[in-house]
């Protein structure tokens, strides 16, 4: 069994494109999608168009959950898909699950009881570092992922496979649209993954244990970069051209 779990696109359809073709190339029996989909100054329309006639099993981040709030209150990214997407696309992210059992793999985007927690990474100051095996082990006391030998999640936009002591795996692998990105919550930090690739994760099962393979691949990020500079987003465009935040 080999999956390909993608996260955070973003609504970064170039870089969707580039990593599907890549999936594609290397082969993979399921794509899985952990959330955050089409928030951002970019293509949010056009992304649900490319995705939903995959029928990928697909989880709601805490993007999903933010733009389907009070339109009044939406935060600029939000607001632009909320205003581009139809009304039947409104609905398909309505109607995503938080989380996902796909047989011995839970699928999450921040952590099983939360969409705004990180899982494999800590804050310290302003970066994020990797979280210790045993922190993780404990983020991930949930009924759901008691018995999963994989667990799959986003939200951090950071590369990042941990090995359990029990000999689960925990794995993110990274964002799929946006490389980097600041905020205050809970404190403020910055996730910077250096580079502007598209990112995703190819898991296998060998010799009884999930093993993970973090995948960067080069897309047309000038294209998503002109376009958040013509959506009044400098902030997007320097993460998009450089993977660091200004």
């Amino acid at each position: 069994m080999r999956i390909a779990a993608l996260s955070d696109i973003h609504g970064n359809l170039p870089a969707l494109d580039a990593m599907l073709a890549d999936i594609a190339r290397r082969g993979a029996d399921c794509i899985v999608n952990l959330g955050d989909i089409v928030s951002g100054p970019l293509w949010p329309r056009e992304t649900l168009d490319r995705l939903l006639p995959l029928e990928l099993p697909t989880i709601a981040g805490n993007h999903e959950r933010q733009l389907l709030g009070e339109p009044a209150a939406l935060a600029p990214s939000d607001a632009h898909a909320r205003q581009a997407l139809r009304p039947a696309q409104l609905d398909w992210l309505r109607a995503l699950p938080a989380l996902l059992r796909l047989d011995d793999v839970l699928l999450c985007h921040g952590t099983p009881g939360s969409d705004v927690d990180y899982l494999l990474d800590d804050i310290a100051g302003a970066e994020l570092r990797a979280a210790e095996a045993a922190t993780v082990a404990a983020r991930l006391a949930h009924p759901l992922a008691a018995d999963a030998s994989l667990v799959l999640c986003g939200h951090s936009h950071t590369p990042r496979a941990t090995r359990l002591a029990d000999g689960r795996l925990a794995c993110n692998p990274g964002s799929v649209g946006l490389p980097a990105f600041a905020t205050s919550r809970p404190v403020p930090h910055r996730a910077q993954a250096g580079s502007p690739e598209a990112r995703y994760a190819l898991l296998e099962r060998r010799d009884g244990q999930w093993r993970a393979q973090l995948l960067s691949v080069p897309y047309r990020y000038e294209a998503a970069a002109m376009q958040a500079g013509r959506l009044g987003r400098p902030d997007w465009v320097h993460a998009l051209r450089h993977g660091r935040m200004p």
